[in-house]
């Protein structure tokens, strides 16, 4: 799924002439990094999926609809998958964040 996604970033950028560097920048990460996203080797996508659509000028739901010049013929089921893989990616992320939250709270009650 992320080699579906990373296609289509690399589409979008190049349909916008902009260098990997120049969309790493904007999304405050390093070019390898961003080069990762577009070989469909990371799925941090996810993580930046607004500043993308932003950089883009497209809908979150238009990085992840997949036509047939991105898919190279995968079957339709992918956008199905892709979008249970986002969902699950942030709510990983969330259950990640809340642990943060908890431990800041008790290292500040633990101050008091």
């Amino acid at each position: 799924m992320n080699v579906l996604v990373g296609n289509k970033l690399r589409m979008l950028r190049k349909s916008k002439n902009m260098s990997q560097e120049e969309v790493a920048d904007y999304l405050h990460i390093s070019q390898s990094a961003y080069a990762r996203m577009e070989n469909g080797e990371s799925g941090s996508w996810a993580i930046h999926i607004l500043k993308i659509s932003k950089i883009f000028v497209i809908s979150p739901e238009e990085l992840l609809i997949i036509d047939d010049k991105t898919n190279n013929g995968s079957s339709s089921g992918a956008v199905t998958q892709l979008s249970k893989k986002v969902i699950e990616q942030y709510e990983e992320r969330i259950k990640e964040l809340k642990k943060v939250i908890n431990d800041l709270k008790k290292k500040n009650e633990n101050k008091m």
